[in-house]
C-alpha cells in the first residue's frame, strides 16, 4: 500500500493530536474549572499541528512508536498554545483574534490568560517527565533539558524579548533572522529532535 500524501498525512496528524491533546488536558469541570476551560480553549478547535508534524515525521526515520510521538508532540503543541496566548496579551502584542475567534484574554479575562498559558507550558514538562519517552533515561532527561532551553531566554522567550525590544525600529537582516532563530526557530528544532530521540540512535 502506498503512502498518503502529504495533505492526507497533515490531515491525520492533525486529527489525531486534537483527540491526544483534548485527552491529557484536565477536563473544565474538574476544579478549577474556568481555568481547566481556558486551557481546552487555547489548545484546542484550530491550528495546522506543524510541530506535531515535525515530531511525527523525526520519529518515523528512527522508528518511534506512536505513543511516545503523540506524548512529545503533544508537549510542544502545548508550549506553542502556551506561546500564543501569552503574546496576544495586551502587555505583548494586544491581539484580540487568534484563529478567527477571540483571544484568550478576550474570551475569558486577562489574569485567566496569563494562568491558562503558565499552566500549559506546566502540563508540558509535566508529560515528558512522567511517560517513558527513550529506552535510556539519560536520553529522556537530555531531551527534556533541550525542551527547556527551546523555550526559555536562550530560546522562545528570548526571540519574543527580542521582538518586543524591536518595536519601532529597523532590523539589520541579521538581526532579523536571530530574531526569528530563537523566536519560532527554537521549538521547531525542538520539535525535531524530541521525534527523533523517541526512537532508536541513527547510525553514524
Amino acid at each position: 500500500m502506498s503512502a498518503p500524501d502529504f495533505a492526507t498525512w497533515s490531515r491525520e496528524v492533525a486529527g489525531r493530536m486534537e483527540a491526544v491533546i483534548a485527552g491529557l488536558l484536565p477536563p473544565a469541570r474538574i476544579a478549577p474549572a474556568r481555568l481547566h476551560d481556558a486551557m481546552r480553549y487555547a489548545s484546542l478547535g484550530g491550528g495546522k499541528r506543524v510541530r506535531p508534524m515535525l515530531v511525527f515525521g523525526a520519529g518515523h526515520v528512527t522508528g518511534a512508536a506512536a505513543a511516545r510521538l503523540e506524548v512529545a508532540a503533544a508537549a510542544v503543541e502545548l508550549v506553542h498554545a502556551y506561546s500564543l496566548v501569552h503574546d496576544d496579551l495586551p502587555c505583548m502584542d494586544d491581539d484580540t483574534l487568534r484563529r478567527g475567534k477571540p483571544t484568550v484574554h478576550v474570551e475569558f479575562d486577562e489574569a485567566t490568560a496569563l494562568l491558562a498559558g503558565d499552566a500549559l507550558q506546566s502540563l508540558a514538562f509535566q508529560l515528558l517527565a512522567e511517560h517513558r519517552l527513550a529506552d535510556d533515561p539519560a536520553v529522556q532527561l537530555e531531551m527534556i533539558q533541550h525542551f527547556a532551553l527551546a523555550c526559555g531566554s536562550r530560546g522562545m522567550a528570548g526571540g519574543q524579548a527580542i521582538d518586543l525590544d524591536a518595536v519601532g525600529k529597523a532590523l539589520t537582516l541579521p538581526e532579523l533572522e536571530n530574531m526569528h532563530i530563537h523566536k519560532t526557530g527554537a521549538l521547531i528544532r525542538a520539535s525535531v529532535l524530541l521525534g527523533a530521540r523517541c526512537g532508536e540512535p541513527l547510525a553514524k
